[in-house]
């Protein structure tokens, strides 16, 4: 039903409308009289009775917008943790919503370049809500894209309030109603966001430079090349940004190419840069005090004009629809993060020698490039850096360190800067305002606008110097994570700001050389000579070798760090690397220098032991994203125990799938404190999910020692589960004293050796786990060519061809609760790598049958053991599965 206010604002407006549609009526008047009732009706705070700081109020007024030369103002900005999630432009009564152009492609540019989903244009009049996720384009209609129009008397209708209310009203939107909106229309036709639309953008610019670059500089290889392009578009980008800020005169880079000799030009235009900015982005002369050598290569590369015209030309509306000023740093970097899955690449011989972009190896290996999510990036940030500055000074919190081990494009990185900028500016604000009529005391670091109060850019610099470090292996990747920091230092700046910096003889940005560093933050410098036992690592490695593996030495590269005991928080997202897709040099490092380098390992568990050994200062925290298997796998059992006698494992987040895009691996959040433990120290073992993150499903608090106990971290179990398991466990006897178990075959090319028909002799029937189903014949119609000494891995031919054999899915299926899935076949089906084969061993006696084995493998006692056993894996490995307790069927034992 309508509720009263909105019948009587509808009834109100019926009565005078003559008089409201005249132009004298403006907008300020409409908000106040009409828009702020009905937004208040929505449940939002419109009337700032929270008392909420700036940059934590839910509801902004007349936002400053510049788009292009012009600027203006929109009239609402609705937030959520400091992030706007629809905006709201109100119009004159006068003016038709409905026909009004200018302001639809206002509203709708707005909202497509911060990521938004729905957003609003009204009058009051008319309401008219525009999808924001689709691409503006310079040739739209105020129809297009347009999701729904009607008029303030369809508000008195039930079905219009609720359509209203079900998307707009502060209870839907903190319910996610509109990130699902966008989530579900991301890749859909007709949806081009932003940030895929800027990724395709660079990635072309990057194309295009390189074959250039290298087309007309001798002498360039392949890691120039990357480096070089990286700078260039670096450069731009940032440049670029900083005029949509109004911090650098608006087109000054278009002026730059617009006739012949664009790219010297450009690069006195960057000269100047470096003299304002001192940043390290532009530092092209050698200066002692700075922790990089400065770059001699792009002042004297050859660039065609038409090349940097065409780049730079698109960056300008009308070709261009991007807004500098409003796409969120947390949304660039996750452009770069893609950006950086890529490298240019040189492909065939001499002459015929060409440029191309393909996947980093790296990246490939791991199956693509998942950016962490911003709310897991928020609540690792809450739970780290968030506990740390509780009771603290500002001249306290300047003592605290702050790591990411493997920073990739930011973002964790860019999350504890921003939250250190709210905290200090909320330390700030209350004495601000006992400054009373005179304004701000001079002593504090903010300063008064027109939009409310806000850090000084010395302490923005202050900050980030002082308490934001990061390393990455990939230099590009340190280059991204340097430009996403800069630009969040200048968020809010003024040209007025940097001119009175400069007066001061101090230049607008920080030099981050010593806070962001390149290296292989798992291997130290000791793999060049090293000691006894790392010794046996290095081999014989070449120069090549040495440089891909990038040794990194902390202690002296964050010396002053160390000085003080080491970091106090260490956050991020390690990357997952598997033992397979490691060098073998660095698999002999890691197996004599960690503890969890065990086995089947993975270098996020590394990640793990080297930041609390080595790393976290006492006290300090420790908080990544990691994959589940971290709590059962067989291969991180010494790192399991390491950590439980060692560490105070203070919170488990249980996650389960759908955190990453496009990747179903179980993940969980831990937070690990530097604190002596005994058995009174707790541990709180939170269970949610992806979608309700982190609100908890269950939760539970229990002794860590309990732990300790354990080779498996039964988070997920019972007091009375346990006993169960530990029953199980005592099992000594399992299905490899009976059975081999094996993964299938792997062909190597799918497209040679697999087909869909019989094409002779050597031509097999085929399965792979898509056709296992529980108890079911196998049924596929596809064959593989089989061939022991073409295929890749062809597996013994008596494991297919045997009277009978069980067959299992060797990749978990991602229904909840996961199990196992087996069948048995008779019909000598050739099994592809997706899926396990049980066999008879040869020489054991065949006590059970296969069918026995088939009913214990499908059964929901022992699937309850297996997931409580190997929690998390996307893969059910053939020594898992051989490990299964096989109990006694003899009723007299």
């Amino acid at each position: 039903m309508t509720p009263a206010i909105i019948t009587e604002l509808c009834d109100r407006f019926e009565r005078d409308e003559k008089r409201y549609k005249q132009d004298s009526y403006n907008e300020a008047q409409l908000r106040q009289d009409f828009l702020n009732p009905l937004l208040k009706e929505l449940g939002w705070d419109v009337y700032h009775e929270q008392r909420a700081t700036l940059s934590h109020r839910e509801v902004r007024v007349e936002v400053p917008i510049k788009m292009g030369n012009e600027h203006g103002f929109l009239d609402y900005a609705f937030c959520v943790d400091g992030r706007v999630k629809f905006v709201v432009e109100a119009k004159k009564p006068w003016v038709s919503v409905e026909t009004y152009v200018e302001a639809a492609k206002q509203v709708r540019r707005y909202g497509w370049n911060q990521k938004l989903g729905l957003s609003i244009l009204t009058n009051f009049r008319e309401f008219a809500i525009y999808d924001c996720t689709a691409k503006p384009g310079a040739k739209d209609s105020s129809k297009d894209y347009r999701l729904k129009y009607f008029g303030y008397q369809d508000l008195r209708q039930e079905e219009t309030w609720k359509w209203l209310s079900d998307r707009f009203s502060r209870s839907s939107v903190l319910g996610g109603f509109l990130d699902e909106f966008a989530a579900k229309k991301s890749g859909k036709r007709g949806s081009a966001q932003v940030d895929e639309t800027l990724l395709q953008e660079i990635d072309g610019w990057r194309t295009e430079l390189a074959g250039n670059i290298y087309k007309r500089n001798e002498g360039i290889d392949v890691e120039d090349l990357n480096y070089i392009v990286g700078k260039i578009i670096d450069r731009i980008i940032f440049l670029r940004v900083c005029e949509d800020r109004g911090i650098e005169p608006y087109e000054t880079l278009l002026n730059l190419v617009q006739k012949g000799g664009a790219y010297p030009r450009l690069v006195e235009y960057f000269y100047k840069a470096d003299e304002r900015y001192n940043s390290g982005l532009f530092h092209f002369k050698d200066d002692p005090k700075r922790g990089e050598h400065p770059d001699l290569t792009t002042p004297l590369l050859k660039v065609d004009d038409v090349v940097l015209q065409g780049i730079i030309r698109g960056l300008y509306y009308p070709k261009s629809q991007f807004l500098f000023s409003e796409i969120p740093i947390e949304i660039l970097g996750h452009v770069y993060e893609q950006f950086l899955g890529k490298v240019i690449a040189l492909k065939g011989a001499g002459k015929r020698k060409a440029v191309e972009v393909d996947f980093n190896p790296e990246v490939r290996k791991a199956g693509g490039v998942y950016y962490t999510p911003t709310y897991i990036v928020d609540y690792i940030v809450k739970h780290t850096v968030g506990k740390l500055v509780e009771g603290k000074t500002p001249e306290e919190v300047s003592k605290l360190r702050v790591l990411d081990p493997a920073c990739g494009s930011g973002s964790f990185l860019i999350g504890a800067y921003q939250f250190l900028l709210d905290w200090h500016l909320s330390y700030y604000s209350p004495l601000a305002s006992a400054g009373g009529p005179g304004g701000v005391p001079k002593n504090l670091p903010i300063h008064d606008t027109s939009t409310g109060l806000k850090l000084t850019l010395e302490e923005r610099k202050r900050i980030l110097l002082n308490n934001i470090y990061g390393v990455d292996i990939d230099a590009q990747a340190v280059e991204v994570t340097k430009l996403s920091l800069l630009l969040k230092v200048l968020e809010g700046a003024t040209e007025a700001e940097i001119k009175e910096e400069l007066a001061h003889k101090h230049h607008a940005l920080p030099d981050l050389g010593k806070n962001i560093k390149c290296g292989n933050s798992l291997v130290g410098t000791d793999i060049l000579t090293p000691p006894d036992p790392p010794a046996k690592a290095r081999g014989d490695m070449t120069s090549e070798e040495i440089a891909r593996i990038n040794p990194f030495d902390w202690k002296t590269e964050f010396k002053s760090v160390f000085k003080q005991g080491g970091f106090d928080a260490v956050i991020g997202n390690p990357p997952y690397l598997f033992i397979t897709e490691l060098a073998p040099a660095q698999k002999k490092y890691f197996q004599a220098v960690f503890s969890g380098a065990d086995y089947r390992f993975d270098a996020y568990a590394l990640f793990i032991e080297g930041s609390c050994e080595n790393l976290l200062s006492t006290g300090g925290h420790l908080s990544f994203i990691v994959p589940h298997t971290l709590l059962s796998n067989d291969s991180y059992g010494r790192l399991r125990a390491l950590l439980a006698e060692t560490i105070h494992i203070s919170l488990i987040v249980d996650i389960g799938p759908n955190v990453f895009a496009g990747a179903k691996n179980e993940t969980m959040v831990f937070l690990f404190v530097k604190e002596s433990v005994d058995r009174s120290t707790v541990t709180r073992i939170v269970h949610t999910t992806a979608d309700k993150f982190p609100d908890p499903i269950k939760q539970m608090e229990i002794k860590q020692h309990t732990l300790a106990s354990h080779g498996v971290w039964h988070i997920r179990s019972t007091k009375r589960e346990k006993t169960l398991i530990d029953k199980l466990s005592r099992i000594r006897v399992t299905l490899g004293d009976f059975c081999s178990v094996n993964q299938g075959l792997r062909t190597g090319n799918n497209e040679q050796f697999l087909s869909n028909r019989m094409q002779g002799k050597r031509w097999k029937p085929a399965a792979g786990g898509k056709e296992v189903a529980r108890y079911k014949q196998i049924k596929s119609g596809l064959f593989v060519h089989y061939d022991p000494v073409l295929l890749d891995a062809p597996r013994k031919e008596r494991l297919f061809t045997s009277e009978e054999k069980i067959v299992i899915q060797e990749i978990r299926n991602i229904t909840l609760p996961r199990r196992l899935v087996a069948t048995l076949d008779i019909q000598k089906t050739y099994c592809l790598q997706s899926t396990n084969v049980i066999n008879h061993l040869p020489d054991v006696v065949r006590q059970f049958s296969m069918r026995f084995f088939l009913g214990l493998l499908n059964s929901e006692l022992l699937n309850f053991w297996f997931r409580q056993k190997f929690s998390g894996n996307n893969h059910i490995a053939s020594n898992q599965v051989a490990s299964i307790p096989i109990p006694s069927a003899d009723k007299s034992r």
